[in-house]
């Protein structure tokens, strides 16, 4: 399929989409969430991606929304912006494919929001990361509130968005808001190399284990046990299991199919 702001390209098993409106600093518009909506479902349907990466072209991952774009939308219109939003970052979240977020540059408001539903972040030295929109006279709108909180804690959230102070990647590092930080040029190669390592594992594990972390984080821990107990069992369905437990016991490297 043909994109006009994002690029979609593969290697091996896996498939990277990258945001593609430079001179804009990849600020996201309708058209262009619309566009990650339809790549994402390509991916999904993709039986041979296992893993997607998410970056962005120029010195930004993501800076924000088009604020040019959202300034005169009614009450109305501005929620219904941020409902497209929220429905394709929790498709992102959701999908049972690990998504990892190769931060280059900027990822402020929407594209800090963008990483924060993506698994595994992994960010440039030149990466900066904030929730700016109290300055503009919002709040923000893509899950922001609730997954910054989720993943720094309410305090520390908090600070973020009232002050709407932008942070280095070393600071996003040490709170936990990303999972590591490599120099700019050894970005992607960090991220294709984690990628790999993902895509040599038992994909039906790899689903069931995001399945089970995401469903256990948003309830209480004994229906989050019972989800995992049930996953666990469903494992023993699967040839992978019988394959990675035979080359345990056999002293050798399994070799997983994609079941």
């Amino acid at each position: 399929m043909e994109y006009k702001n994002i690029k979609l390209e593969k290697e091996n098993h896996t498939s990277i989409l990258t945001i593609n409106r430079p001179k804009a600093l990849n600020a996201l518009n309708a058209e262009l969430l619309n566009e990650i909506d339809q790549c994402i479902d390509e991916v999904k349907n993709d039986e041979s991606t296992y893993v997607l990466i998410i970056t962005g072209e120029g010195k930004a991952f993501v800076a924000g929304a088009d604020i040019a774009e959202m300034k005169d939308k009614t009450p109305e219109q501005a929620r219904k912006f941020a409902e497209l939003g929220l429905a394709i970052f929790r498709k992102i979240e959701l999908m049972e494919k690990p998504v990892i977020a190769a931060i280059n540059g900027f990822a402020l408001g929407g594209g800090c929001e963008l990483s924060m539903s993506c698994d595994i972040r992994i960010a440039s030295q030149k990466a900066k990361f904030g929730q700016p929109e109290v300055g503009l006279g919002i709040i923000p709108g893509f899950a922001g509130t609730q997954r910054l909180s989720r993943l720094v804690g309410p305090g520390k959230a908090k600070e973020l968005i009232y002050t709407a102070d932008m942070i280095k990647a070393e600071e996003a590092e040490k709170i936990g808001l990303v999972n590591k930080v490599v120099a700019p040029e050894e970005l992607m190669n960090e991220a294709k190399a984690m990628a790999e390592k993902i895509a040599s594992k038992a994909q039906a594990a790899i689903r069931y284990s995001k399945i089970s972390i995401n469903k256990g984080f948003e309830t209480d821990i004994d229906t989050g046990m019972t989800i995992e107990n049930n996953l666990f069992g469903l494992c023993f369905a699967t040839e992978d299991q019988k394959e990675g437990m035979g080359a345990f016991l056999e002293k050798r490297s399994p070799d997983f199919k994609l079941k």
